[in-house]
């Protein structure tokens, strides 16, 4: 973990978000301190990605308060995206475009010039492997490497914050572990957030996990803590209600046997 942990980077206090009588999310509350490596684990629709894009700033909520580096992302916005990297899951990438031609339109566009340019697009270059591919166009490029362009894109103002989500979907093993190796650098000195639904990515990762199911936040702790001495699998399912759910099926067909 980085120096200063104390410092809170990524917070949020009693975020909602409601879609007419939907509700997506209710009164999400949870802080992340600089340097930690949390995943946001959960069944898909428990609203991992709505809180995602509240924290980057793509959508309002409508209720509570999210912050970055202590700044309110709705009131200080660009402000609050300076110290903030977000990769998407399936990011708004340029298919036309090179990486080198989106790396340097993106980065000029964040302000970086001459010599700051080069530096960053050769540090995220190098560090994301895309020398193979940095002068064909992203519409040809593999799911992996288009995830590691959008991490690239991610990384090229140097943020203090990273989130991701579902960053893994798609990509076979041995992207899967390219990728791992990549997050523990960034861990050394970056806050990073990962939404997933993949236990063993969470447990392979993350020295915490939050765990949401429909809307709600269930669960706080480490991996660990998580499945007290048991299965990961199975404190999930009895987490997210599928245990019960089960459960219930059994009684359900040993009634009508």
């Amino acid at each position: 973990m980085a120096e200063n942990s104390s410092t809170t980077m990524i917070e949020t206090r009693g975020l909602s978000k409601f879609y007419g009588p939907f509700v997506a999310i209710s009164d999400i509350s949870f802080s992340i301190p600089r340097g930690q490596i949390v995943a946001f684990l959960g069944p898909n629709g428990a609203g991992k990605s709505t809180t995602m894009k509240i924290l980057s700033g793509f959508l309002a909520a409508s209720e509570g308060t999210a912050l970055i580096g202590g700044l309110d992302i709705r009131e200080n916005r660009l402000e609050a995206v300076e110290k903030l990297g977000y990769l998407p899951e399936n990011g708004p990438l340029y298919e036309d475009m090179t990486p080198k031609e989106l790396l340097r339109f993106f980065g000029e566009a964040r302000g970086l010039k001459n010599n700051k340019l080069k530096s960053r697009m050769d540090y995220v270059i190098e560090l994301c492997a895309l020398h193979q591919v940095i002068e064909k166009p992203i519409g040809k490029l593999s799911r992996g490497y288009r995830q590691r362009v959008g991490l690239a894109h991610a990384l090229l103002h140097d943020p203090e914050v990273l989130i991701m989500d579902e960053p893994t979907a798609g990509l076979d093993p041995n992207q899967i572990r390219d990728f791992r190796t990549n997050i523990s650098k960034l861990g050394e000195s970056k806050t990073i957030l990962i939404s997933t639904h993949i236990l063993q990515e969470a447990d392979a990762i993350a020295e915490r996990i939050l765990l949401i199911n429909d809307g709600k936040l269930m669960f706080d702790g480490t991996a660990a803590e998580l499945r007290a001495g048991g299965k990961l699998e199975d404190a999930f399912y009895k987490i997210t209600g599928h245990g019960h759910l089960a459960q219930q099926q059994s009684a359900d067909e040993g009634g009508r046997q």
